[in-house]
């Protein structure tokens, strides 16, 4: 190798790789010039052997070689400066280097504290009458904030849990297969963290208990040899309360209403096919005080304690109410396939309805005059003394779902795809309507002058004026206004409370 090189780099990138490799620090030093003090003795060497002179020619002799030491004196204490100070700047370079990167780590230490978030997951199976839906939920929360949900993946099959009641060997695969997407939607490293829950409603509500606790053991077998984190509790079956409740959280947590306390909550509607929930907080002391039995319930939530009026009433869905109407009787097929007769249906109609499997022969009133108002006395005598009315719900902000918005899409009092407002006395308006042109402009169903009409009621019978406001929808920034979610983010921080509580 060439003296006064580096490894063949030049010295700007010999410098450069000090500050990477210190190995570099065993080339070779470039020689360095001479110092001029050397120079000039040179130079006066050099004279005097131009003047030879015998007089000087001891002098000359002596300092000849005193010359060469003083030069050679200089020239090692030059290398040893140059080899310090390039040592000095080494060590100088990887000391800034590292103070650098640990400044940079600090800095990112704390961005991370004051940016950082937490990232954690919830699946929720959602086991319905029709069909067995996840829904895997990512979180993100700030430190002591309140979590946000960042993603949601959702799958659905068919048919529900109930389906395999007589098999429960064969809901394995189904089972399985939505515990797939989980996987396939949760890095590895979260897995064993990540509660894995299944709540069941309407579908497994009906079967026989035994049956249906065959089905919730089978689910927690195949729970169990998932590597999610799964609790006792881990299946169960949902009541109708629950079900409010957990959508009272859902729609409050996507309007951001929980993040901020003393912030007003909003309401929730739901009209399913059997019951119809409704469910919110009351800021009205007197609605505490007059509320019937059952009909208040404590959530514990945020380390605070939610007193929610929240109440579930079976057979006020929009299926129930329509056998009710039609004066039959629930699980019980009409005596000797008699047929139903209802001043809610066309005059003219004569068809065949199936509810809960049984089928049953319908026809209209003959010689119905009008028609929306002998349907609301039909619907009046369902509904009587079955709601309790209460007067704060005209205060509150409320969000209806499910039948609400389906009946609203169908007659266009919202838009199908986007929902909307309303107001409470459109129902009525829509229903007087529909009953007064049902003979004579097709219906998209039979059911709709009785659904309509038997909707607008059971709001007024809640206590809604004709001029609330309510609001519909499917969707709150993009994600769906299910109990799902409600209920995944309650089991979570629920389980957070425990462990908090543990340690």
């Amino acid at each position: 190798m060439k003296r006064g090189t580096c490894c063949g780099t030049s010295r700007k990138s010999r410098d450069f790789s000090l500050a990477r490799e210190p190995r570099s620090l065993l080339c070779f030093p470039a020689s360095p010039p001479f110092p001029p003090a050397a120079v000039a003795q040179f130079s006066a060497h050099k004279e005097m052997r131009k003047i030879p002179s015998n007089g000087n020619l001891k002098m000359t002799k002596v300092a000849y070689p005193l010359g060469l030491l003083v030069s050679l004196f200089i020239y090692v204490a030059y290398i040893k400066w140059h080899w310090a100070s390039a040592t000095q700047a080494f060590f100088s370079i990887t000391e800034v280097a590292t103070g650098a990167r640990r400044g940079q780590q600090a800095r990112t230490a704390l961005g991370t504290a004051a940016r950082g978030h937490e990232v954690f997951y919830g699946i929720m199976f959602d086991a319905g009458s029709t069909g067995t839906r996840v829904h895997v939920f990512q979180f993100t929360r700030q430190p002591r904030g309140t979590p946000t949900l960042t993603h949601e993946t959702f799958k659905a099959l068919k048919p529900g849990l109930s389906a395999y009641a007589d098999d429960v060997e064969k809901s394995t695969p189904g089972i399985q297969e939505l515990l797939d997407v989980a996987k396939q939607d949760i890095p590895f490293d979260f897995w064993k963290a990540t509660p894995l829950v299944l709540k069941a409603t309407a579908g497994l509500r009906l079967l026989p208990g035994e049956k249906a606790q065959k089905l919730l053991e089978k689910v927690k077998e195949v729970f169990k040899a998932s590597p999610f984190l799964v609790g006792d509790d881990c299946v169960s079956i949902m009541n109708g309360t629950d079900e409010g409740v957990s959508a009272w959280i859902t729609i409050n947590f996507l309007t951001g209403s929980l993040e901020t306390p003393g912030r007003s909550s909003v309401g929730m509607l739901d009209l399913g096919g059997g019951s119809t929930q409704i469910t919110f907080l009351p800021r009205v002391e007197g609605t505490l005080h007059t509320s019937p039995p059952g009909h208040l319930t404590s959530l514990q939530m945020f380390n605070r304690t939610y007193k929610l009026y929240s109440y579930s009433y079976l057979g006020l869905g929009l299926m129930s109410a329509r056998l009710a109407i039609l004066g039959g009787v629930e699980g019980t097929p009409a005596a000797d396939g008699k047929e139903l007769v209802s001043p809610c249906l066309s005059p003219s109609f004569k068809g065949e309805w199936e509810h809960a499997e049984i089928t049953y022969r319908i026809s209209g009133q003959k010689a119905a005059v009008n028609l929306h108002e002998l349907c609301a006395s039909r619907v009046s005598e369902i509904l009587r003394n079955q709601v309790h009315r209460v007067a704060e719900v005209k205060d509150v902000d409320f969000y209806a779902f499910s039948y609400y918005y389906d009946l609203a899409a169908n007659v266009g009092l919202i838009d199908a795809e986007k929902g909307g407002s309303l107001i409470v006395g459109d129902f009525e308006i829509a229903a007087k309507y529909v009953c007064r042109t049902v003979e004579t402009q097709p219906q998209s169903s039979p059911f709709l002058c009785m659904d309509l009409t038997y909707v607008s009621l059971l709001l007024r019978e809640f206590g809604f004026p004709g001029n609330k406001v309510l609001k519909l929808t499917r969707k709150i920034d993009n994600v769906e206004t299910s109990w799902a979610l409600g209920a995944a983010f309650h089991y979570i921080d629920s389980l957070n409370s425990r462990k908090s509580r543990a340690s």
